[in-house]
């Protein structure tokens, strides 16, 4: 079997499960999105992750509002606060766990043509 791997952005190894510094390190040293287009790609990214941030949605609300239709784009410090608050839950968010076996759990199943999923929840 093999001894050490990367699992979504995670080494997994008989020490347990610990974040992948390589891909940590970019998101640390990223400076604050001062441009639509960067504020929505990261936002983008931070959204696929959104599950294992607590309160995504109310940290966002500031980097939300820049992109709403007919406002001026101000990044107010307000908005650096939400993106390094996000930016830090993106880098210490547990976004895997190991699983209790003591605990009950559901395994989620789809299937289609092309593909087969499966999540344990």
């Amino acid at each position: 079997m093999v001894q050490e791997g990367i699992v979504l952005e995670h080494r997994v190894s008989s020490k347990g499960i610990e974040v992948d510094h390589a891909k940590v390190d970019v998101i640390e040293k990223l400076p604050p999105r001062t441009l639509v287009k960067a504020v929505k790609s990261f936002l983008g990214h931070a959204g696929f992750y959104r599950r294992f941030i607590k309160d995504f949605f109310k940290i966002a609300n500031p980097l939300c509002k820049l992109l709403e239709k007919d406002q001026p784009f101000v990044f107010f410090n307000d908005c650096r606060l939400a993106f390094d608050e996000l930016k830090k839950g993106l880098v210490t968010a547990p976004i895997i766990v190991a699983h209790n076996w003591e605990q009950p759990f559901k395994l989620m199943c789809y299937s289609s043509v092309y593909a087969i999923g499966a999540v344990l929840g």
